[in-house]
């Protein structure tokens, strides 16, 4: 369908073309140069100071993946995670055939992990809390690295949504790069983000410890690479651990430099969109904004647009409405626990997740991209009105 205003607006330049040109000319076609070069620019871009370790794989699952096995997570252990959030941050975990607790959200305003709620679900098999930073808002980490302090558990961020968004490690309000807070973090390159490689992803840690791990785990547990050989920094290998073929390609890499040049700016332009969507949904005062009210904690991503319903609106019903005004919406997200693999599976611990279920029923993604004009944003919104109306 040729929507008037898709969900997302993927924008690539000549200077992206150019770079997977350049990639493909060079006969390099797999972790080689680009690759490095994208690790060092994101770890430089996320913290100039103190650049974090960063290994660029496949995808976000695989990062989170790589995350649990570096963390030590397996059989017998549990994770603590949202029910709020896409799957593959619970699939990660039970790769591992580890233990998904899921955990509620932390208000009807706060859809990001509850630490009340985490607190309430550690056990003595508990071994990490993965919060995930939800549409681009930072979880408690304040709270949640107090817990896991307590507790000596592990901090895995699932930051999908978040890249170069800040978040607060401490009561100063002193904030920190997403993704960087924990033990590990993990970014998506997906191509509905804020930057995309098409398919893709980041793992990044501070511990040199966990980076050696990380850096075995990606490419099949061998102590040197295909590129280390072929410049002649090593002439065999021996393999160390059981790996995983989890690498990225070098035009992918490429597209993420580009991208990377451009992600800062587009941050900045996403979060204009919001504050034009928070004055025109002022005269739709039943429509609850998540996060509307929350302070800043230092740079911002907004990837999406999430808002609520009123209760006892038939969403399907308004979601038809938007798409025959040429409105795409789209829905963040159905709980883990609604699923029915994850419904039945042992593997997955489900109970109180009220506010979760409250929710999830009435919520609603709107259009969000870096180039949406505020007249957009006003006919997204009079769109949203008509839908409403004996919804």
């Amino acid at each position: 369908m040729n929507w008037r205003i898709p969900l997302s607006d993927l924008r690539l330049t000549q200077e992206d073309r150019d770079a997977v040109a350049a990639a493909l000319e060079s006969n390099w076609l797999t972790m080689g140069e680009r690759t490095q070069a994208f690790e060092q620019a994101f770890a430089r871009a996320l913290d100039p100071a103190e650049p974090p370790y960063c290994f660029a794989v496949g995808n976000c699952t695989l990062a989170l993946h790589m995350a649990m096995v570096a963390a030590g997570v397996g059989p017998g252990d549990e994770v603590i995670l949202p029910s709020l959030t896409f799957v593959a941050t619970a699939n990660a975990v039970l790769y591992t055939g580890a233990t998904v607790v899921l955990a509620d959200v932390a208000s009807d305003t706060d859809w990001t992990l509850c630490p009340q709620d985490v607190r309430a679900k550690i056990t003595p098999r508990t071994k990490a809390i993965l919060p995930v930073h939800y549409a681009g808002q930072p979880c408690d980490m304040v709270e949640l690295r107090k817990i896991a302090e307590e507790f000596k558990l592990v901090i895995v961020e699932d930051n999908a949504h978040g890249p170069l968004a800040d978040g607060w490690i401490d009561a100063a309000h002193t904030p920190r790069a997403l993704g960087t807070i924990g033990a590990i973090g993990c970014f998506s390159f997906f191509s509905n983000k804020n930057m995309t490689t098409g398919e893709g992803g980041m793992v990044v840690t501070r511990d040199p410890q966990l980076a050696e791990k990380l850096r075995l785990i990606r490419a099949h547990g061998m102590t040197t690479l295909t590129m280390d050989r072929h410049k002649g920094h090593a002439f065999s290998y021996d393999v160390v651990a059981l790996g995983f073929n989890y690498r990225i390609d070098e035009m992918r890499a490429a597209l993420g430099l580009s991208q990377l040049s451009r992600l800062v700016a587009n941050n900045a332009a996403r979060a204009a969109v919001v504050q034009h969507y928070y004055a025109a949904l002022d005269a739709l005062p039943a429509v609850t904004v998540p996060f509307r009210h929350r302070p800043a904690q230092g740079r911002t991503a907004a990837h999406i647009l999430p808002v609520l319903l009123p209760a006892g609106v038939h969403r399907q019903t308004v979601q038809e409405r938007l798409r025959d005004a040429g409105v795409q919406t789209s829905i963040h997200y159905r709980p883990i626990h609604t699923f029915t693999y994850h419904g039945n599976t042992p593997l997955v611990r489900k109970e109180g997740l009220e506010m979760t279920d409250i929710l999830t029923p009435r919520i609603l993604t709107l259009p969000l991209s870096p180039t949406l004009t505020p007249d957009e944003v006003v006919f997204v919104v009079q769109a949203l009105r008509n839908a409403l109306v004996g919804a």
